[in-house]
């Protein structure tokens, strides 16, 4: 008998200790009846250290490198990939291929041919994959296709969906953070927006992207930007320019730190997140480094306009300079009513009927557990459909399988041929692009 069966519990590996891998693994903590944690791979000892003390894995069952973990005979059920976006790929493959489940953090891989590999490895290898575009799982965004699907507003005609990134979020992530370049990590539009192209082939329901273009720029992080007597460190800029920048680390972290909050971000640049840890970094780390004297070159602001069978079109609007710290915003118009849906804390969704005049709202809270709130309670849901999906052996209820998910990277990838060659790229019905 196996120890499945035994047990009833699936077991899981956690590659990649960091925050999203530690993040999923709470649904362990949260469900030990359903998922065990039984191994983890990350080259950090502290990150390593403290999911292996967290779940109480064995020291046999903690790896520097995942290959170590691969090379065994399969020691789980599943296996949760939550490395950097160009070390997806090579994992994925491997794990596959041992027959492992396989939880796989968004984007899947930084180009076509990865993607195309990973998916063609797991369906050979007859072994559920889901990929964590999380907003799928979101209530406001299954409501809304709901009542798209519903005809409650005819035919749709256009989808106008906004990412606002947040302005200190952007500076964080993808001026001083791990996906600042391009040739280290992948563009901004595959890493923060794979989500929300995602989301609008979701609601598109039953039409295929035909035709797109796109356009982008990197706005104001720049040299040419830096007001004059700014120092590269903003520790040590001279305190009349700092205080007049609305990007200073200081007010990002420190501030942070004053009001006793050792969350996102200031956790991603200290270990344990203390004033002297912080402010340690702040003075030698990337994430003190001034934003306009950086190395930066993705993309601060984006649009990307999209034609469907039939005519339907689309637009997603990527911006960094926001208050709003990614609260999607969307509005689908229809032939006899219009949507539209602010993804704050308590989403509302409105709707207004054209041939009565008419105005509805339809609530879709979401539904949040504790511990994993993230994305507004959607990485719970996400990986609780996973484990329903390999515990009952059916891979259909998932939405973000390899199917739907590498469309949703081809949609990406089109987009970056467009921007970059500054023409309408054209797209097959099997996804495929020129």
């Amino acid at each position: 008998m196996s120890k499945k069966q035994e047990n009833s519990y699936l077991t899981a590996i956690v590659i990649g200790a960091g925050m999203r891998g530690s993040v999923y693994a709470q649904y362990a903590q949260i469900y030990p009846d359903r998922l065990k944690i039984i191994g983890v791979a990350d080259p950090r000892k502290f990150y390593r250290r403290q999911l292996q003390q967290q779940f109480n894995i064995e020291d046999k069952n903690c790896f520097s490198d995942w290959s170590e973990a691969s090379e065994r005979d399969k020691m789980s059920d599943c296996v949760i990939i939550t490395t950097p976006d160009r070390l997806h790929k090579d994992p994925a493959i491997a794990f596959a291929k041992k027959g492992y489940n396989i939880l796989l953090e968004k984007p899947m891989a930084v180009n076509e041919e990865d993607c195309r590999e990973i998916v063609k490895t797991c369906q050979e290898n007859n072994v559920t994959l889901t990929v964590c575009h999380v907003l799928r799982y979101t209530p406001w965004a299954i409501k809304l296709r709901e009542l798209i699907d519903s005809g409650i507003i005819g035919e749709v005609v256009n989808i106008n969906h906004t990412e606002p990134v947040g302005f200190w979020h952007f500076a964080h992530s993808f001026v001083r953070g791990n996906w600042k370049r391009e040739d280290e990590s992948s563009s901004a539009l595959l890493q923060k927006c794979c989500h929300d192209l995602d989301l609008v082939n979701y609601w598109m329901i039953g039409k295929k992207c035909c035709s797109l273009s796109s356009f982008g720029c990197l706005s104001h992080f720049k040299k040419s930007d830096q007001p004059p007597g700014a120092a590269n460190r903003c520790m040590e800029c001279p305190a009349d320019v700092e205080s007049k920048c609305p990007y200073s680390a200081k007010k990002i972290y420190l501030d942070q730190i004053k009001q006793g909050d050792t969350g996102f971000p200031v956790c991603v640049i200290a270990e344990e997140p203390t004033m002297e840890s912080v402010t340690a970094a702040l003075k030698t780390g990337p994430y003190g480094v001034c934003v306009y004297d950086n190395d930066n070159d993705v993309m601060s602001n984006q649009v990307v306009n999209m034609q469907f069978e039939g005519g339907a079109t689309a637009t997603l609007t990527m911006m960094a300079f926001t208050k709003s710290v990614c609260t999607r915003e969307v509005k689908v118009y229809g032939t006899k009513g219009e949507l539209s849906c602010k993804a704050t804390s308590a989403p509302v969704i409105q709707h207004f009927d054209f041939l009565t005049g008419v105005s509805h709202e339809y609530q879709a809270e979401p539904q949040m557990v504790k511990g994993m709130m993230g994305h507004g309670g959607a990485d719970f849901h996400c990986i609780h459909s996973f484990v329903n999906s390999v515990a009952n052996g059916d891979k259909t209820t998932i939405s973000t399988g390899p199917e739907e998910s590498l469309g949703s990277h081809l949609l990406v990838f089109a987009a970056e041929k467009a921007r970059k060659e500054k023409r309408v790229v054209m797209l097959q019905p099997d996804g495929t692009y020129n």
